[in-house]
């Protein structure tokens, strides 16, 4: 293992051994887990007129969206929680893995300007802890209605060079109606397919009397969310396509060591990344090559996610997390996704989950102004058929890869 290039999802892995899936889930309804969540958090469920596309969200864990359906309380439940762990009641140093399938936090995690890292500490285990204020702290419900809730939080960070920022944060989010969810893949509605999306409008505001500046250290929007995992399931990235013949060029696959091909698929317009909790590993996408969307499909499951989100045009400076001193700490990554996996042979995965993921650009931010960042997520319930043909419409990517086959 690289322990310099180690993802933020591992450490909180291994901190954390109790680490479970919910129990049943491929069977689990939307129904029992909010049954289960409201025994031990308060929780806003926000529904279409149907009551049948329905996001479960807790204020406790940041505005974080734990779950979600397409088909009602007695559909499947798309997100991926740690039952174990929230039933428990307590909390554990480094990091609690709550799950969710969509939360908030802020970056870098790594370099001399980490936020997870403290000022005169290494890189090490040790001297890595999750701000409690994207951790173990809520965020205030400031508003809620039948199909959007907003929170806010007030709070200060120091990052590792020892740069405090003052800082307020709106999250608002939004359930979409089917129409509208369509509508943003670009696609006429199917009968075919169930649906559920939804998206969170992210605002990071700079409170403090002090500049933040690239010299003392950044601060970007970082969304992140669990998702069952299951044999078969793939990430999937439309890609930018570079001049040059380096294919790879602005993709980092050896966060754990290098990727083998029967792991990751590389080619001139796309990455295929395995996602099936069997291979601890991370990638990442940089701006220069992402175009603001990506998906996933689980077989299993049956179920497409499509997630797009803002990036702003020619923006390029991005948070760089590498545990190390970084000659280009503004080099980072668009999108990132983890595959959880065994730590040892023989071990059982702490999953099995994947995580997707989308990042702001860095903020450089004069006192009283404001990044926003938004995420959106659809997901989609059909036969592999239907699924593939949004896929195509949606990525221009077809569902269909052979790994182990060498990168085109």
């Amino acid at each position: 293992m690289n322990a310099i290039g180690v993802s933020v999802s591992f450490l909180l892995m291994v901190l954390t051994v109790s680490s479970v899936t919910k129990a049943g889930a491929t069977e689990a309804t939307f129904g029992d887990d909010v049954a289960f969540l409201q025994k031990h958090t308060k929780l806003v469920v926000l529904s279409d007129v149907q009551g049948k596309a329905k996001i479960a969200v807790t204020p406790a864990w940041q505005g974080r969206v734990m779950t979600s359906t397409a088909e009602g309380d007695a559909g499947q439940s798309l997100g991926w929680i740690n039952a174990k762990h929230i039933a428990s009641g307590k909390l554990v140093p480094h990091m609690n893995i709550f799950g969710g399938e969509e939360r908030f936090w802020l970056g870098p995690e790594g370099g001399q300007f980490s936020i997870f890292h403290a000022k005169g500490g290494g890189f090490t285990w040790e001297n890595w802890q999750v701000p409690p204020a994207l951790d173990s702290l809520p965020f205030d419900l400031v508003s809620q209605s039948r199909d959007r809730a907003e929170f806010g939080a007030e709070f200060s960070l120091q990052n590792h060079a020892g740069t405090t920022f003052q800082l307020g944060v709106k999250r608002v989010v939004r359930l979409l109606d089917t129409k509208t969810s369509w509508r943003h893949l670009g696609l006429s509605p199917s009968s075919a397919v169930s649906v559920v999306g939804y998206e969170s409008n992210n605002t990071l505001k700079n409170l403090g009397r002090q500049p933040w500046r690239k010299e003392t250290g950044l601060l970007s929007i970082w969304i992140a969310g669990m998702h069952p995992a299951s044999k078969g399931a793939v990430f999937i990235v439309p890609l930018k396509e570079v001049a040059s013949e380096k294919i790879d060029e602005g993709i980092t696959s050896d966060y754990f060591g290098r990727l083998e091909n029967d792991r990751l698929k590389v080619m001139r317009d796309a990455v295929y990344f395995r996602v099936d909790a069997a291979y601890q590993s991370k990638i990442g996408i940089s701006p220069s090559r992402s175009l603001g969307k990506y998906g996933s499909y689980n077989p299993e499951r049956r179920t497409l996610t499509i997630t797009q989100f803002s990036q702003p045009e020619g923006v390029t400076e991005y948070v760089k997390s590498l545990w190390r001193l970084q000659a280009d700490p503004y080099s980072g990554d668009a999108i990132n996704s983890y595959n959880d996996g065994p730590t040892k042979p023989g071990e059982e995965p702490f999953g099995p989950f994947y995580e997707m993921e989308s990042s702001s650009p860095a903020a450089a931010l004069a006192p009283g102004n404001t990044i926003e960042h938004t995420h959106r997520t659809v997901h989609l319930i059909g036969d592999r058929t239907e699924l593939e043909k949004i896929a195509r419409a949606t990525l221009g990517l077809s569902l269909d890869v052979t790994f182990g086959a060498d990168t085109e």
